[in-house]
């Protein structure tokens, strides 16, 4: 195999494409700083019972493991960033308030989540650790939106919000807490809506609670969704309160964005073992992949010792850029090189100033860097001008 083949699913950025994702970070970044975010830094790899405990286990089929030959132990490549942040607070930051964090690095993949996807996303996310109020959500939802528009995402197209809540399937199954269930395989005929295979999973279950999982498959659709499912599952206090948020979630979201679709599933049960309350994904129009996915995790950090209510989102910065088009080099300004200390003086002067200078070497001949050129460094009377291009 030639040496310079990568491996599946892992690719190199080229100039045009890398400056387009260097422009969404620092804009994503600068937006959750508007908010009050501070950005950390986690590192790449760790300790593999760090990266993979409690919540994170989810993870170990994704994550790329290596023995560490300082001490002899397995270190894990990070596949998520949640993980760490949860660490980060419970450990070196500590606070008794709220904590809002940011992150933005790459993460690396065992496979590729779709069948397109790299298995190097860069992964931009944002954390609000110690607000158990449902303002937390809708600051983050909110957030998770803004970065979208402010990104310049093609929003044109339409977003659509698509809510649901992981409380409402582990209510209806405490109603019957003896039955032997295999809730992996009930959760996944729920996220797929098929009935035949929720009969098969639930047959363990009274036909009470087999009727409620069953209506799970038809509460989907428009904000509208909430109000039968009131009327179709049973009035248990968690599901009241799941319902409830979801409904003034809605409603402040379709007062400060109006132009957003929102949806309800109250049959997505995707990452169950994960979420502890209201989740949600975030859809261009017509695209069957989620650009943003996010939510509230209270139990990410027990494993860390500090139990905090936690809300967030994550993105792939990489596919975000692959929705644009990258744009053209900023312009330049061409100069021919001088060995001469005033012309060297001048060129730092105008970089300084923010320009970018593109020096020509002597027989080098025309380059590809200088297309992009519209001025150019002559000596006129002795001195040093910037001028058009199309100057005499």
């Amino acid at each position: 195999m030639s040496a310079w083949v990568l491996p599946d699913h892992i690719a190199d950025v080229l100039p045009a494409q890398a400056r387009l994702i260097e422009d969404y970070r620092r804009t994503l970044l600068d937006t959750a700083r508007s908010y009050g975010y501070e950005l950390v830094m986690p590192p790449l790899v760790e300790h593999i019972d760090s990266l993979l405990s409690g919540t994170g286990e989810a993870l170990d089929l994704q994550t790329f493991k290596m023995v560490d030959l300082l001490s002899g132990r397995t270190l894990g490549v990070r596949a998520d960033t949640t993980q760490q942040v949860a660490r980060i607070d419970a450990h070196l930051l500590n606070r008794e308030g709220v904590a809002r964090l940011c992150y933005c690095g790459p993460v690396l993949h065992t496979r590729p989540e779709q069948p397109h996807a790299t298995r190097e996303p860069l992964q931009f996310g944002a954390e609000i650790y110690g607000c158990s109020g449902s303002g937390a959500e809708l600051e983050i939802l909110s957030l998770a939106l803004d970065s979208l528009k402010c990104a310049h995402t093609p929003t044109e197209r339409g977003l659509v919000a698509d809510l649901a809540d992981a409380r409402i399937v582990p209510a209806l199954l405490q109603q019957a807490p003896d039955a032997n269930v295999d809730i992996d395989r009930l959760q996944t005929a729920l996220i797929s809506k098929n009935a035949d295979a929720l009969e098969l999973a639930a047959q363990a279950l009274p036909g009470a609670v087999r009727q409620q999982l069953h209506a799970l498959l038809g509460l989907y659709g428009d904000v509208s969704v909430i109000r039968k499912a009131r009327n179709a599952l049973p009035a248990l206090p968690q599901i009241s309160q799941a319902l409830d948020e979801l409904q003034w979630l809605c409603d402040h979201i379709q007062r400060t964005h109006p132009d957003i679709t929102l949806l309800i599933d109250l049959a997505d049960a995707a990452g169950y073992a994960y979420y502890s309350g209201v989740r949600f994904a975030l859809y261009l129009r017509g695209c069957s992949e989620a650009l943003v996915r996010g939510g509230r995790y209270d139990e990410v950090g027990a494993v860390f010792g500090r139990n905090r209510p936690a809300v967030g989102f994550s993105l792939d910065v990489k596919a975000l850029a692959n929705l644009s088009t990258p744009s053209a080099r900023p312009a330049a300004i061409a100069a021919e090189w001088r060995e001469a200390l005033d012309w060297r003086q001048t060129v730092r002067a105008l970089r300084a100033g923010g320009e970018t200078v593109i020096v020509s070497f002597p027989g080098q001949g025309v380059e590809e860097d200088t297309a992009c050129c519209d001025r150019k460094l002559v000596e006129q009377d002795g001195q040093w001008v910037v001028q058009p291009v199309s100057a005499a």
